[in-house]
């Protein structure tokens, strides 16, 4: 007889992991299937693994830089076994850590490949053999995976992903890396700060395209100053293998030909749903990720999904909510996911951050804003600290002031978006936020500052 559950996970990334917690919180009979490592591609091989090198790079620039403020070093030498030794503790130790959670909200973790048979039944399939499940209800958390060009020779030449440039084995002298969105420039951050010539290769206008123009035009000013060369308006069209050199063959936004030359490449253009789960229960898509509703509900009754899988910003924290919501309504309550308040970081140096609308995307929603900017070059923390090459931005509704969406560039701005996501939240103003009193010197100021300048 099938082993039955109240509510049956598909995936133990973070919206999984988290759709199963709340589950038992709510006192239901849970369990969860994973064929892989808990924690998903966010712990193993995205934003933890990426973040911690990124540390290493924070690091060797602060040594750098020390010299300037008349603190003298010896020559820096980099040990990089050393640093994916790191890079590997901090991954098992919170690894270890989902995995106790689990253990302590008395939930069944099967390891295998979980399949969507029907609107009540999984199959967990293992070296073992196969079981199949029911449950009442099932969410479908199964991630995604890198997606690769269509780029002629890319199998024949050294090509990492962002799921395997963790395991690149020494430093390469040089980088191409393909696609200047987020993994591409923080990636870059990592390797420029490592001394290799780095090459982004983007085919929008400019990097990070999804935000804020003049954060874009910071970062880009910032990375080359780091040395890394930004190709824009450029689509890589030929890969091939010359000695040890990896030659592109690329061209640029009016076809002309333009070569790219680097001894690895990484390949950073977005990433694909995983749905080999529920190929065969006839779920409604949105283009390729499971479509859903707010409840986060699927088109087949009891089924609902989160993550990476269902597409939007595929950020592990917008998967942590989605999962929560999911369980929640699975388990009998009604709750909503709300994705204007969703904080996108890039953890390069400068950080970005942002929540709610940019200024273009507000122009081109119609919508009658104005905009409130503060820069860092007026920031006492950021004249002690040495990085004045950023700002905060406010964007705001013409007639009452309601903020509708921040922008940050600057040190650490990742801890501070938060504030900018509860203001927008709780539909706060931009004279409210003028008249909120902020710790002195310190960058989250800026906020303040930006604010202020609406009685200008």
């Amino acid at each position: 007889m099938a082993k039955s559950y109240e509510i049956a996970v598909i995936g133990g990334g973070p919206g999984g992991y988290m759709a199963a917690l709340r589950a038992a919180r709510l006192g239901k009979k849970v369990m969860l299937v994973e064929k892989e490592y808990l924690g998903g591609t966010c712990l193993n091989r995205g934003c933890i693994p990426s973040k911690t090198w990124l540390k290493n790079a924070e690091i060797l620039e602060s040594m750098e830089r020390a010299k300037e403020w008349g603190i003298e070093t010896p020559e820096i030498s980099v040990s990089f076994g050393k640093m994916k030794r790191r890079k590997d503790e901090v991954v098992t130790r919170l690894r270890n850590g989902v995995s106790l959670l689990l253990k302590k909200g008395k939930i069944d973790v099967y390891e295998a490949e979980g399949i969507v048979e029907d609107e009540h039944t999984v199959k967990a399939v293992s070296e073992k053999g196969e079981e199949r499940i029911r449950a009442e209800k099932i969410i479908v958390a199964t991630g995604s995976s890198p997606a690769l060009p269509p780029i002629e020779g890319l199998a024949s030449v050294p090509c990492y992903t962002s799921d395997t440039i963790f395991d690149i084995e020494s430093i390469p002298a040089s980088l191409i890396i393909i696609g200047g969105g987020v993994i591409g420039v923080e990636m870059a951050t990592v390797f420029a700060a490592l001394k290799t010539k780095v090459t982004i290769i983007e085919a929008a206008e400019r990097i990070i395209p999804a935000e804020d123009a003049e954060a874009a035009e910071t970062l880009a000013k910032a990375l080359k100053g780091k040395g890394v060369k930004i190709i824009t308006k450029a689509t890589v069209k030929r890969l091939t293998k010359e000695g040890e050199s990896v030659i592109a063959e690329c061209a640029d936004g009016q076809g002309n030909p333009l070569i790219v030359t680097g001894d690895a490449v990484l390949i950073s253009v977005g990433r694909k749903p995983n749905l080999s789960a529920v190929r065969t229960i006839g779920l409604e898509m949105n283009g390729p990720f499971i479509k859903v509703n707010e409840r986060m509900e699927t088109s087949v009754p009891h089924i609902y999904a989160v993550g990476d899988v269902i597409g939007g910003y595929q950020l592990a924290h917008a998967a942590y909510m989605e999962g929560i919501v999911a369980a929640s309504n699975a388990a009998g309550l009604d709750k909503r996911m709300d994705d204007k308040v969703v904080p996108r970081c890039i953890f390069t140096m400068p950080e970005v951050a942002g929540v709610g609308l940019t200024e273009e995307a507000a122009a081109k929603a119609g919508l009658r804003v104005k905009t409130a900017k503060f820069d860092l070059a007026g920031n006492g923390k950021a004249l002690i600290s040495g990085d004045t090459g950023g700002f905060v931005k406010i964007v705001y509704e013409e007639k009452f002031g309601e903020i509708l969406g921040v922008t940050m560039v600057g040190p650490h701005v990742t801890e501070m978006i938060s504030e900018a996501s509860s203001f927008i939240s709780l539909e706060g103003t931009v004279e409210e936020m003028a008249g909120m009193i902020h710790p002195h010197p310190t960058i989250s100021e800026a906020f303040f500052d930006a604010a202020w300048k609406i009685f200008e």
